[in-house]
């Protein structure tokens, strides 16, 4: 055996000649890769490290692109990328320009779907078996399929709309969250007996025989396929995906590559659809990341020796929402908390730690649209929840929020951690459509604070003051260092030597991350002799009135967005301001700078806002033109005159 397999694998063909050494000796150079890149580069490695045999499994019995693969949520998709000819380039993983962390239909032909929200795979494969039929074109779609996302409504969608002969295989990875119940010495020696050839072949040769039996045969042949269900139903409890038409196989051990090749074969001469069960071990091959594999699912870097993480050792936004949400909660016995299986990413766990024998907390498993109406349940019977979630996951539950929640409005409080630009993770994880998508609604109330003080103010004010929906958004990462004290919903930064008494030069509006940017780019103006302020918002929607007076007084105006433009509240701040200025000679020149109709590639948050031109040179660069503009049509006038 060569001593090293991977090296020599430049496609999935590469694996079809490989002997079971030779893929247990791939196994474990496969494991040493992904540990040394995301160590180095940061990224999911628990999840990764437990998919790595099934992965090699699957390209070893399937022919892929032919047969396609759907990954759900896809961030165990990195064996996958190593084998489908992106080895050479891993090293990029999640760095500017290089890989993504997730299947990219635009990165490989061997990537069926773009994924990186969860309980998704199965609709998205279902479609593509569709397509396959309808073209009459040949092959297999496999989802894999966690066993978090199996709480997600959308997977039990897809599971009704099923079609007997549909090439679909489902792969349940069980790596924490039993579905089926297993029953001791029993259960496993009835799972090693369906795992294995002899089985399948016995089991044929039995079912041909009394098909072929007139009379007696077809009735005895079901009663034998009743026993096999009662049995399986009292062992394992999974005929649940056997009433939606899936044959169902396993559990089969995950990490067994001789087992896992046997039932993937086996699959494949079923008329299908089929449900595997296959049960890993998150982390596997790693002992830090087995010991804990939610401190090792999404990792910036660790140290491999020691398995210490980078991990900084100071506030976020998100510790400071958890405590100061445990610190309202302990005035306030109607409040209680909602997180869609993101308990420490969001900061409940404080929360949950509190309050855990009083039945506050609610986890609901990765069901944004069924957390909000839920909320909102709790809300329309006198309680006030708060439900923590990433702004990337609430675009999932958008009709949730308009219909249950704002239509009869509910005192719901949606805490949107993740707001803005979060890096590395990329297109599907940024959280810049949440400002554009909730401000439309009627009813709804939002905060975007600045810092941590701003943080708590807004949370207060949203379960204290408001008695409809609210949104509290705020990004990843700690407090950026700001000038200007807190000042309530909206707050201005004056830069040193400029008068403020009838101001009527360039006014910079923001809000959020953008506030510190915004206020280091007026100081540049300042020093260039242009006078200039910053508007700093708190409150978004609806904007404070005397925003408006403030504005509709200045000469320039550049509102910078650290969101999508395209019904942002700089659009909005605009389109009121025009009734403001109306009875002006001269109404402001206004100009918005924010993302522009794309999707923000991954790179780290530094890198990605100074590519959407929103860091602090790009910023006084535009409103220096404001002004420069501003200048000239001054003085054309006045040589007209």
């Amino acid at each position: 055996m060569p001593d090293t397999v991977l090296g020599g694998i430049s496609s999935p063909r590469d694996i079809k000649s490989c002997d079971l050494p030779a893929l247990e000796h791939l196994a474990e150079e496969i494991r040493r890769q992904l540990i040394e890149t995301i160590s180095q580069n940061g990224g999911h490695l628990a999840s990764n490290l437990g998919t790595v045999e099934l992965t090699i499994a699957l390209h070893k019995v399937f022919n892929c692109p032919l047969d396609q693969i759907v990954w759900d949520v896809g961030h165990q998709s990195y064996t996958h990328k190593l084998l489908t000819g992106r080895q050479g380039r891993f090293s990029t993983i999640r760095q500017p320009g290089g890989l993504s962390g997730y299947p990219r239909r635009t990165e490989s032909l061997y990537d069926a779907f773009v994924a990186g929200h969860s309980s998704t795979a199965l609709s998205a494969a279902e479609g593509l078996v569709r397509a396959k039929q309808l073209q009459h074109k040949p092959g297999w779609v496999i989802a894999v399929v966690g066993d978090g996302a199996f709480t997600g409504g959308m997977v039990y969608e897809a599971l009704n709309n099923l079609r007997q002969g549909d090439r679909l295989a489902v792969i349940l990875n069980d790596n924490g969250m039993s579905i089926s119940h297993n029953v001791g010495t029993l259960a496993g020696y009835i799972a090693r007996i369906r795992t294995n050839p002899r089985y399948f072949r016995v089991k044929d040769r039995v079912g041909n025989l009394l098909s072929s039996l007139p009379l007696v045969g077809p009735p005895v042949k079901d009663a034998i396929a009743g026993l096999k269900r009662a049995l399986r139903q009292k062992l394992y409890h999974s005929n649940l995906f056997e009433y939606f038409g899936l044959e169902y196989f396993g559990p089969v051990d995950g990490h067994n590559l001789r087992q896992l090749c046997d039932v993937f074969q086996r699959v494949k001469n079923r008329p299908g659809p089929v449900f595997i069960h296959v049960q890993t071990v998150k982390g596997k091959g790693y002992p830090y990341a087995e010991q804990s594999p939610q401190a090792f699912h999404g990792v910036s870097g660790f140290d491999i020796a020691t398995g210490n993480p980078e991990v900084a050792h100071y506030d976020s936004y998100s510790t400071i929402f958890g405590k100061e949400l445990v610190a309202l909660a302990r005035e306030d016995p109607l409040i209680c908390a909602i997180t869609a299986a993101m308990e420490t990413g969001t900061g409940l766990q404080y929360f949950s730690r509190e309050f855990k024998d009083t039945g506050r907390f609610f986890d609901v498993g990765i069901a944004e649209p069924h957390a909000v109406t839920f909320a909102a349940g709790l809300a329309a019977n006198g309680m006030k929840p708060v439900f923590a979630v990433y702004s990337s996951f609430l675009q999932r539950a958008i009709d949730q929020l308009i219909h249950d929640t704002a239509i009869e409005p509910q005192h719901v409080v949606f805490a949107v951690d993740r707001a803005g630009i979060v890096g590395d993770d990329g297109e599907t994880h940024q959280g810049v459509f949440d400002v554009a998508l909730v401000t439309p609604i009627p009813g709804m109330t939002v905060y975007s604070p600045a810092s941590f003080e701003e943080l708590r103010y807004s949370l207060r004010e949203a379960l204290q003051k408001n008695d409809g929906p609210c949104v509290v958004r705020y990004p990843r990462g700690s407090q950026p260092p700001l000038k200007a004290p807190f000042g309530g919903d909206y707050t201005l930064y004056y830069p040193r030597g400029v008068e403020q008494e009838d101001f009527q030069g360039m006014t910079l509006v923001t809000y959020g991350r953008e506030a510190a940017v915004c206020e280091l780019a007026a100081d540049g103006l300042a020093e260039q002799g242009i006078p200039s302020r910053v508007l700093r918002l708190v409150k978004i929607h609806p904007l404070p009135e005397q925003a408006f007076l403030l504005l509709s007084q200045c000469h320039g105006l550049l509102f910078v967005e650290e969101g999508i433009q395209a019904g942002g509240v700089g659009e909005q701040l605009m389109a009121s301001l025009c009734g403001y200025a109306c009875g002006r000679s001269q109404p402001p020149k206004m100009k918005i700078l924010a993302i522009r109709d794309r999707f923000v590639p991954q790179n780290s948050i530094e890198g990605a806002l100074k590519q959407e031109e929103l860091d602090h040179l790009s910023v006084e660069r535009h409103a220096e033109q404001i002004w420069m503009e501003i200048c000239r049509e001054a003085m054309g006038k006045e040589s007209v005159q």
